[in-house]
């Protein structure tokens, strides 16, 4: 065997040690949701035919190269910002009986212990069109109260992911890839309180995020509403970036 040849396989050789997986949020003006596969039609009685997308890493990627990759793989997206969030590397984590049958299918070492880096990102929803492939023969938002079943630690995953984006908003303003490009602070408060996932007084949470001055309010009113029209707004992506970049003290409600 030549030395190119070599080098070739074993750069695409995948480690069965490594893995990464995405948590995708996305918004709809009213709940978040989450990006799964679907694996059905891969094999069927699995106990959940949702996952997140994730895989086993090259050993020629870095864990960044990866996830971009096994992302765009799994459900076409690409060109998105995404953040580690935790390791997890309980020993049995993918060790489930009910998890083997689909394991079996699609790896040569379905014993193998294998510890995931986990990364998640907030995106618009309507701005990105998904095409899955591999072994992902479906992928759709699902709102993230319907989500209560998923293999592996996939579930404790989503949880881990729900946990930071929770710290990191108490710290950085969220809402520039995940609401319209002009939204009411009606449609604002909403989304922080999907993210918190309960109530949060609207006449506190104007104020603080006034305060902020992250928000360029416009001319243009709500048209063809049974209520008093609200104005719309929109983040000043300079001084929204500024804040991404040193954070602020605890915004709380």
């Amino acid at each position: 065997m030549s030395n190119n040849i070599l080098k070739n396989k074993i750069n695409n050789s995948l480690n069965p040690n490594v893995s990464v997986d995405c948590v995708i949020f996305g918004f709809d003006t009213k709940e978040l949701h989450v990006l799964l596969i679907d694996r059905e039609n891969e094999l069927k009685n699995v106990v959940s035919a949702h996952a997140l997308p994730g895989n086993l890493i090259y050993d020629h990627e870095n864990l960044n190269m990866a996830a971009e990759r096994v992302l765009k793989e799994l459900t076409g997206l690409s060109n998105i910002y995404l953040e580690q969030f935790g390791a997890f590397g309980e020993p049995e984590r993918i060790k489930r009986k009910e998890d083997q049958p689909w394991l079996k299918s699609v790896r040569t070492n379905p014993n193998a212990r294998v510890v995931t880096v986990g990364y998640y990102s907030l995106i618009r929803m309507s701005d990105y069109e998904l095409n899955p492939s591999s072994f992902a023969k479906y992928a759709s938002w699902v709102p993230l109260k319907d989500i209560k079943n998923l293999p592996f630690d996939h579930l404790k995953i989503l949880n881990s992911s729900i946990k930071y984006l929770r710290s990191n908003t108490k710290i950085r303003p969220v809402g520039y890839n995940l609401l319209p490009k002009k939204f009411t602070l009606n449609q604002m408060l909403k989304l922080y309180e999907a993210i918190f996932d309960k109530k949060i007084d609207n006449r506190n949470f104007r104020r603080k995020i006034i305060k902020l001055d992250i928000l360029d309010k416009l001319e243009e009113k709500q048209e063809g509403v049974a209520h008093k029209p609200a104005n719309y707004y929109k983040f000043s992506k300079n001084r929204y970036e500024k804040y991404l970049e040193s954070g602020f003290f605890k915004f709380e409600f």
